[in-house]
Order: structure tokens, then C-alpha cells, then sequence
């Protein structure tokens, strides 16, 4: 085998006639084996009914459920046993947990989330998540209150490297992608360095899940043919600032504004100066995806002044262009 996947869960969808041949591969690294393809079961329960492997159904009142999820090999040890010092170092896993309702966080982050032993999580992460957690795990709030409580970056890599070498499989949790401004490349980058195995589980970005839900497609045939990811956490002009907004404001893609609730004004004024029409449809989604989701339209010139009458704070996503005209909301 090329990955080591001794008491980890594996999932095997392909139905195929080598699908028997990496399940007995699985079992034999001491995987714990689930099976999702129903055209494999004839050469399972074969294999089963000359002694080779053991399975249980998952529903055995339904044979066709049953076939599509077959549970192979022995129970995995407790994944929070004891553990001597030194005799293992633990991995960081960074998970995505997407834009905030918890349905929409992967199948596996959920299963880095229930198996972790340290997690470490802020804000932005889905709360609700948590509950995913063993009772045993170590859950650390490192913050991320925009203005206020926060972890410095450095004492966040310090914590995740200093529980993985003391043996413990640490998760990251955070909100939406971890590559999509999250500093996940920062933490990836401080674990590899330290010599930890890392991991990333990609998660749903808001920048695309949170126009979505509010019925706002960033691409449309016919409006949109581009979409752009803009970080809002400076304006324009600040030192620290390296988007072209004239540049945005003639490239005809639509403009996803993540973390611009403070600098909305200043970003849709560079924009209007830099030649976008007035007139352009926009849009501000506060809470995107939670049921206290909220929702503001106006034109780019006055779309700041009424998300700031309509009292919208972080964590919102504004969306400039034609589609921010279209409501598609069932």
C-alpha cells in the first residue's frame, strides 16, 4: 500500500473486479473497511463465506441499503488510548468546515472532527460541529474576533505543533476553505517544518456557498463569464493593500468581497472611480447559510450606506455585479 492506514477508516467506491483485491489489501495493512459499491458484494460475501474477511450490514432488513454499505475488518482500537511519551508523534489535520451550517461540512472533516484528540477551533468555525467531538477531546478557542479576542498566528502553529509531537492527532478547524484566506498554508508551512505529518480536508468556501444560498449565482450565462475573490480586511490605498480595484472595477468578472464589512465604503467608492457603472447591482449576505442569514440589495454606490442602516456585521459576503440583480431563492 502507498498511504499508511493502519486503524484508519477507508472508503471504497469502485465496484469493480479489483475491488476484492484492495479490500483484502486493506484488511491485511489493518484498515477498517467500508464499502460503497453494491457490485462488489457477490465477490465479498464470497470471500466471507470461505473464513478470509468478516463484515456486517449496516440496515440487514434492506438488501439494497445493505449492499451499498458493508462495514469490513475488526472495530479500530480507541482512537484516545494512552499513549507513552515518545512512542508516536500525532498528525494536524486542517479542516474546512465550510460557511457555517454544519451539513455543509464534508463527510471527511466530520470523521477528522469525531476521531481528533486535540481541536483546535475560533469563531468562524461551525460551533455546532463540536458536537462531532468525543467527550474526551481537547477543544481550544483560539479566537478570531475581528477588533477584539484573538490568538497571535505564531501561538496558534505553536500549539498545533506542540500537541502533534506530544502524540496527539490535532484537528484545525476552521471556517469556510482553509486555503481560501485562512492562513492554512501558514500552518500547513509551521507543521512541515517542525516535521509533523500534515493534512488539509478541503472545505465549502463562503465566497461561492454563501452568494448561493441567497440565491445569487457568481457565474450566470449571459451576466457573469469570471468570478473574483477579493480579501476586504484593508481598503484601498492602505499600505498593506495589493489589489488593483481600478483594474476590478473594468474587468467585467463578478467581485466577491470576503471580510469587507468595515471597508465596503472605501472598497465600492475605488470601484465607481476606477469606471464601474454606478448602477451595478450588489449585494451584502450577513450569517450566509445559518438560519440568522440576512440579506441586503442595493446598486454599488449606496450598498454600504444600507448595510450599515441595516445594522449588518461580520461575518458577511458582498457580491458586485450584474448577477447580484438575480434572486433565485426557491
Amino acid at each position: 500500500m502507498d498511504l499508511n492506514v493502519r486503524g484508519r477508516h477507508v472508503l471504497v467506491t469502485h465496484g469493480d473486479a479489483r475491488a476484492a483485491v484492495r479490500v483484502a489489501a486493506l484488511l491485511a495493512e489493518g484498515a477498517r473497511v467500508t464499502v460503497l459499491a453494491p457490485e462488489a458484494v457477490a465477490t465479498i460475501d464470497d470471500l466471507a463465506a470461505r473464513g478470509l474477511i468478516t463484515w456486517e450490514r449496516r440496515d440487514p432488513t434492506n438488501d439494497d441499503v445493505a449492499a451499498a454499505h458493508l462495514v469490513i475488518g475488526p472495530e479500530p482500537p480507541a482512537p484516545h488510548a494512552p499513549r507513552e511519551p515518545g512512542e508516536r508523534t500525532g498528525t494536524v489535520t486542517l479542516v474546512g468546515g465550510g460557511p457555517g451550517d454544519p451539513g455543509l461540512v464534508t463527510v471527511a472533516g466530520r470523521e477528522a472532527i469525531a476521531t481528533a484528540d486535540v481541536i483546535v477551533t475560533d469563531r468562524l468555525a461551525p460551533q455546532s460541529a463540536l458536537a462531532w467531538a468525543r467527550p474526551d477531546a481537547e477543544i481550544i478557542d483560539v479566537g478570531k474576533v475581528p477588533g477584539g479576542r484573538a490568538t497571535e498566528q505564531g501561538e496558534i502553529d505553536r500549539l498545533l505543533v506542540e500537541h502533534a509531537k506530544a502524540g496527539r492527532d490535532v484537528v484545525r478547524l476552521k471556517g469556510g476553505d482553509p486555503f481560501v484566506f485562512g492562513r492554512g498554508g501558514e500552518e500547513l508551512i509551521a507543521c512541515l517544518d517542525a516535521g509533523i505529518e500534515a493534512l488539509v480536508v478541503p472545505g465549502v468556501t463562503s465566497a461561492l456557498a454563501v452568494p448561493a444560498i441567497a440565491g445569487i449565482p457568481v457565474t450566470h450565462r449571459g451576466l457573469s463569464q469570471a468570478v473574483t475573490v477579493v480579501s476586504g480586511h484593508v481598503p484601498p490605498g492602505h499600505r498593506d493593500s495589493t489589489v488593483d480595484w481600478t483594474a476590478l472595477a473594468r474587468a467585467g468578472s463578478t467581485l466577491v468581497v470576503l471580510m469587507g464589512v468595515r471597508t465596503l465604503a472605501a472598497i465600492t467608492e475605488a470601484l465607481v472611480s476606477g469606471g464601474l457603472d454606478p448602477a451595478t447591482p450588489a449585494a451584502v449576505v450577513a450569517d450566509g447559510t445559518l438560519p440568522s442569514q440576512r440579506v441586503v440589495r442595493a446598486d454599488v454606490a449606496t450598498i454600504a450606506a444600507a448595510a450599515r442602516e441595516a445594522g449588518i456585521g461580520a461575518p458577511a459576503v458582498a457580491v458586485i455585479g450584474a448577477v447580484a440583480g438575480l434572486d433565485l431563492t426557491p
